[in-house]
């Protein structure tokens, strides 16, 4: 499902015009932005859990060339599925 489809089902599932659901659905996507920069941890009880962890500077190679080259420490975000969702797509 693309976004351009989920803002459609919005739309029809909550009776907003699909320029309404598009805002909602950016609301929420900046929402849990702003919640792993500030917190580092957005929680959506029973459905999904976003965190942010971070990865430290690494060895990695060039599979085309094998060539070793340094990766960069950074931060990343897992996702953990919530036991709603897990039985929803079983």
């Amino acid at each position: 499902m693309s976004k351009s489809d989920l803002v459609n089902y919005m739309a029809e599932e909550t009776g907003l015009t699909k320029a309404d659901a598009s805002r909602a659905l950016e609301a929420m996507m900046n929402g849990v932005v702003k919640g792993l920069k500030e917190e580092g941890k957005v929680t959506l009880t029973g459905f999904v859990t976003f965190a942010t962890k971070e990865r430290a500077a690494r060895e990695g190679r060039n599979p085309k060339t094998g060539e070793t080259l340094k990766i960069a420490a950074c931060t990343t975000v897992s996702i953990k599925a919530g036991s709603k969702l897990k039985d929803a797509v079983n």
